[in-house]
């Protein structure tokens, strides 16, 4: 039992590619909820685990009985959510991953409750089942699942890709993900078994420094960069939908974290330069020739990745 995936904690979420909607018979089509991804444990207690296998249980006190849910011992992998108006709320639930103060997080539990949307099930009953076929594990994951308002399992349909992905978009969703029915779970990697339709791209990104907005005393706009062979890149500025409460974070962070210019060729005045560890995360639509973002939205903060989880020139893995 020394190497036990559950005991030591080993399991990491399986990660995706980017594709273009297409259909087939051989995969399964499920939603991608704007979220954040977490691993379950549950055995007689509840423990979740963020991408980067921190315990971040603590923050989500209506979910400590999911344990209560479940008939067998297992691992989960799935989302965490906040819902408004029917549909999963990115700002709300980022919101509430930076939370520390217990009676904020308290408060927050009752007003804006979050719920778990499980997509897979890793470990079942004191062994793996992670190198079971996908089809194999969804059955299994029905079976062991006892939902209720906290606690569901995604659905999905067959076949028709296309008409789900341009069904998301019409219903202003954040895309759909594709998963070959045969596919093994591989802990941490990407793999083409599983590859996502979204109609926006959402990147993330690190903060290098930012522009001074010389009315408000505020952000005018962030500088971003991203790792390309192993070297941090320019990726460009992006000044829309950063929140009066992140400003704050930020400006804090790069004033207890002054730098220089950290790109090889510095062409950018006014920059007020930090160490590059914040990450955050970017919607836009498209990639300029130039490797910048053509009309970027801030989405928020990531306290689950490190600024070497973006890579390739931004790529969410």
């Amino acid at each position: 039992m020394s190497n036990d995936v559950f005991i030591k904690r080993l399991a990491s979420p399986m990660l995706l590619v980017e594709g273009e909607p297409f259909d087939s018979k051989d995969f399964i089509y499920e939603l991608k909820l704007d979220g954040i991804r977490c691993l379950a444990y549950l055995d007689d207690y509840t423990e979740l685990r963020n991408k980067r296998n921190k315990d971040v249980t603590f923050i989500y006190p209506e979910l400590k009985r999911l344990y209560k849910q479940v008939n067998k011992r297992c691992i989960l992998d799935g989302e965490l959510i906040i819902t408004v108006n029917g549909v999963p709320d990115f700002f709300e639930i980022q919101r509430r991953s930076l939370m520390t103060n217990p009676y904020k997080i308290s408060i927050a539990s009752k007003s804006k409750p979050v719920s778990f949307v499980c997509y897979d099930i890793l470990y079942y009953d004191d062994k793996e089942v992670n190198t079971l076929p996908l089809e194999e594990r969804k059955d299994l994951l029905s079976k062991n699942v006892i939902e209720n308002e906290t606690l569901a399992i995604s659905r999905f349909i067959e076949e028709k890709g296309i008409a789900f992905y341009q069904l998301a978009v019409k219903k202003n969703l954040e895309g759909v993900v594709a998963k070959r029915k045969t596919s093994l779970y591989y802990y941490g990697k990407r793999s083409k078994e599983w590859i996502k339709f979204k109609w926006m791209y959402d990147d993330d990104f690190i903060i290098c420094g930012y522009v001074r907005d010389e009315k408000t005393n505020g952000i005018k706009s962030l500088v971003l960069g991203a790792y390309i062979d192993k070297q941090l890149v320019y990726q460009g500025h992006v000044s829309l939908g950063i929140p009066k409460q992140e400003e704050k974070i930020i400006i804090d962070f790069v004033n207890s974290h002054l730098s220089t210019c950290p790109f090889s060729e510095n062409h950018y005045e006014q920059v007020i330069w930090c160490e590059p560890h914040l990450v955050c995360t970017i919607k836009y639509m498209m990639k300029t020739p130039h490797n910048t973002l053509r009309q970027p939205v801030y989405k928020g903060l990531r306290t689950d990745k490190t600024p070497i989880d973006c890579q390739n020139g931004g790529i969410n893995l």
